[in-house]
This record gives C-alpha cells, structure tokens and sequence, in this order.
C-alpha cells in the first residue's frame, strides 16, 4: 500500500505542470501571443508566463496599487480568459445588493472579475464567524455558485 501512496505521489509531482503550469521564458511564448498582451495590457508589469496545457497563462500587475492579474492565450494569440483583482466597491450595484440582502453578516474578501469571451462573473469569499464560502454573481447580482470553503 506504501508503494502504491508512493507512486501515485510522484506521479502527481510529474504531472503537476499540467494543473499548476511551468514557468517559462517570454522568449519561449510566441510572438503573436506576446504582442497581443502588450495591446491589451500596455501598462503590465512584474510579468511572469507558465505553459498550462496548450494555453499560456501571464501573471502580472497594474496600476498605481498594483492589482494582480491573470490572462490566459491560446497558441494563436486569443485571450481565453481574464482575471483580475478588484475592489468590493467596483462589484456592480446588484452584486451588491444581493451580498447585503442575503449575506449581510459576513465580511467580502479576495474579489475577483472573471471575463471568458463576453461572459463576466464576479467571485469573492464571504466570511463570517461561522463559516467561509467562496461564492459566485453574474453581473445582475444572481448567485451562480456558492461552495462552503
């Protein structure tokens, strides 16, 4: 049983480049790739690239306050997804208002907006004395997900 826990072990450490990505030069991410994040996100610093899968994920940062990021590319320069850090005041008013209705006894923590083609959804964690959840809105305040963290 050891030798299987094991195996299984360093197996996962194999593949864990696959769920968590490989760190790569910007000189190994195509140049159609590199280009288009530069007329997306000009003002982009402390970048980092990793290969996850067929699709090349960038770290980096904005601004003044520097707000984290995540994009992900396809080989062919396509932004498949954007995720960004945001204030819990830049949640659109009916996030909001349901977080108040619904959840007013607990405090909203890590906000992010998720942006996959022309779909947006906010996540964040709601945290109160008993219980974290990790939770989900669609931009007119409706609960898409809701996990108990």
């Amino acid at each position: 049983m050891e030798k299987r826990i094991l195996m299984g072990f360093f197996a996962l450490l194999i593949n864990a480049h696959l769920l968590f990505g490989q760190d790569i030069q910007a000189s190994q991410v195509p140049s159609v790739v590199i280009n288009n994040f530069h007329k997306s996100f000009s003002n982009a610093s402390d970048v980092e690239w990793k290969l996850q899968g067929d699709l090349f994920k960038v770290e980096f940062e904005t601004g003044f306050l520097s707000t984290d990021h995540d994009a992900w590319y396809d080989k062919g320069g396509k932004l498949i997804e954007h995720k960004e850090e945001i204030s819990k005041n830049d949640l659109p008013s009916a996030v909001r208002t349901t977080i108040k209705k619904d959840y007013n006894n607990y405090r909203v923590d890590d906000v992010k907006k998720v942006t996959k083609g022309k779909q947006v959804v906010y996540t964040l964690e709601l945290k109160s004395v008993r219980e974290e959840l990790k939770v989900a809105f669609d931009a007119n305040g409706k609960l898409l997900s809701k996990v108990l963290d």
